[in-house]
């Protein structure tokens, strides 16, 4: 882990870009493009922390000096992080556009657009001392009517957070407290009879999430081992009276047994309740000792991954060994070539489940998923000029895989469907990037995945192609625009009741963003999501809206 010697805050000028309602509403049975954003850096000056947690990685380029960054995240569909959208992760924005020591903070942003929607959106931070600053985040996102019957697709959003950071010489601490409230309809019903309405109490799902988290880490630069730990208690509770508690601790360590040999330690520890029907306590405790070499041409790290897990109500008790090996190697300056093996228990969650797919019906079955093996290689590489690529294949094998299928009893809730054999799944992917001087940015990513089902039909729901290709300029230093478009392909679904399985149509979707800075304390954005107008489904019986829009002003003070 790197040292913190800021802590910065986002006085966002320019917004979140792509699908900016889709998102805040929590429609997860979207496509997510409002992952993309263009965040304006604010920073927090503390006392100085020369301490990296992990000597072991290379030290990142100085922060100050990266303006718009992006990275493309591979939507792994290796069920660690089993999102299958494609997604971008966002580094700093941090052209300045006032001189002096006045930089605005803090901000207030109002905006509305078709399908009733209005956002709502105000940050505060403040620096009680020099080493100690507090945030705190308000944000409403709604729509009064959606794709199907209006009000009874409508959906909205509601997001607290506040949180603080206390940074000294030899030590920093961090907590945050959060609150969510996701309001929405299942509303994959079929047509109904012109005089037939609708119960909207009877399609309606509520669910309220609170978390808490505390962080400790080490920064004392005398001191030989590194470590940090983190502890977070999260609650969810639906208006079905599904409800989840979830109470998670990592620890992170590294000792230097000499110049170029490291000892790590991670460990995590999860103690939950899950309550539906019936009452579940699930459990996992994960230890993780490796050992690392670096020289100037190769790196390797090779340890174990040991968990157990337990599960009153599935009566399971077991523990299993994984080892880990890593491997990379640069035969010549920006270029690398890697490759990995490894294995683990990926813990699944009803929170999870839920960020997933949305639409889960009461009752679901929620198994963790076992990483038998997963072997990779590739290669990857960057040069001065701003060109970057990466080509990767990955071979591995799951015991109970899952995917998402409309359930037997009712088409317009979902199940988890697992596969309790030897699933095997092929993924190929290829991305390439380049950055001319931070006015233009491009990056081109593209997945394949192949899926050999050992027990299940079909891996329902997930796309064998998925593609992205994002784009932002800037202009003068005021005006900016981004773009993303990307296609998800291949995927089935099955119609229980019937028997009928359909393939569903090939999701492209263009989404634009443009930003404007009038003034120092003013700037007005307008976002266009889903030029194609297609209302596409990417679960089945769930079509998403058409051409939609949203544009509103952003005061800074």
């Amino acid at each position: 882990m790197k040292k913190d010697n800021n802590l910065k805050r986002s006085g966002i000028l320019m917004l979140v870009l792509g699908f900016v309602a889709n998102h805040a509403m929590a429609q997860r049975g979207e496509i997510e493009s409002q992952t993309y954003e263009i965040i304006k850096e604010k920073s927090i000056e503390f006392g100085t922390a020369n301490r990296l947690f992990d000597k072991v990685q290379p030290v990142s380029a100085d922060q100050s000096k990266t303006k718009v960054g992006y990275e493309l995240i591979d939507p792994n569909l290796n069920i660690a992080s089993p999102k299958l959208t494609p997604s971008v992760g966002v580094s700093s924005d941090e052209k300045e556009r006032i001189d002096g020591p006045d930089i605005l903070n803090n901000y207030i942003k109002l905006g509305a657009g078709n399908y009733s929607r209005f956002l709502g959106e105000a940050f505060v931070g403040a620096r009680t001392s020099e080493d100690l600053a507090f945030t705190a985040q308000l944000k409403q996102l709604s729509a009064g009517s959606g794709p199907v019957d209006g009000k009874n697709s409508a959906s909205a959003n509601t997001d607290i957070k506040v949180g603080g950071k206390y940074i000294q010489s030899k030590y920093k601490v961090d907590a945050s407290l959060d609150f969510n409230r996701k309001n929405y309809y299942f509303y994959g019903y079929k047509p109904q009879p012109e005089r037939s309405t609708v119960n909207r109490d009877s399609i309606r799902q509520t669910v309220n999430q609170f978390g808490f988290s505390l962080g400790f880490e080490n920064t004392d630069a005398e001191v030989a081992v590194d470590y940090s730990v983190k502890t977070s208690l999260n609650s969810l509770k639906d208006r079905y009276k599904a409800s989840e508690i979830d109470w998670g601790t990592q620890l992170n360590a590294s000792v230097p047994i000499s110049e170029s040999f490291y000892a790590l330690l991670n460990a995590d520890a999860y103690v939950s309740q899950r309550v539906d029907r019936l009452t579940y306590n699930r459990n996992l405790f994960r230890v993780s000792p490796t050992f690392k070499y670096v020289s100037d041409i190769f790196s390797v790290t090779f340890g174990l991954n040991a968990v157990n897990e337990t599960d009153s109500e599935l009566n399971i008790n077991k523990t299993k060994a994984f080892p880990k090996v890593n491997l990379d190697v640069s035969p010549v300056a920006g270029i690398h070539v890697f490759a990995n093996y490894n294995g683990d228990i990926i813990r699944n969650t009803l929170k999870s489940m839920l960020g997933e797919n949305q639409w889960l019906g009461s009752n679901v079955l929620i198994v963790n998923t076992e990483k038998t093996y997963d072997i990779s290689a590739g290669v990857k590489g960057e040069d001065p000029q701003g060109f970057n690529y990466e080509g990767k294949v990955s071979f591995a094998q799951y015991r109970n895989f899952y995917n998402f299928n409309n359930a037997l009893a009712d088409s317009t809730r979902f199940s988890i469907i697992y596969d309790p054999g030897k699933t095997k799944v092929m993924t190929l992917s290829a991305q390439v990037g380049y950055n001319l001087n931070d006015l233009f940015k491009t990056s081109l990513k593209v997945n394949f995945f192949d899926y050999k089902m050992d027990q299940s039909e079909y891996a329902w729901h997930r796309p064998d192609l998925t593609v992205n290709w994002f784009n932002a300029l800037s202009i003068s230093n005021k005006l900016f625009i981004t773009s993303d478009f990307y296609i998800l392909k291949g995927m089935k679904a099955k119609n229980f009741q019937s028997g009928i399985v359909q393939k569903l149509p090939v999701i492209a979707d263009l989404n634009f963003k443009i930003d404007y800075l009038l003034t120092q304390n003013f700037s007005a954005f307008v976002a266009i999501n889903n030029v194609f107008g297609k209302q596409y489904q990417r679960y089945q019986y769930y079509p998403q809206q058409g051409l939609n829009f949203i544009g509103g002003l952003s005061f800074s003070f």
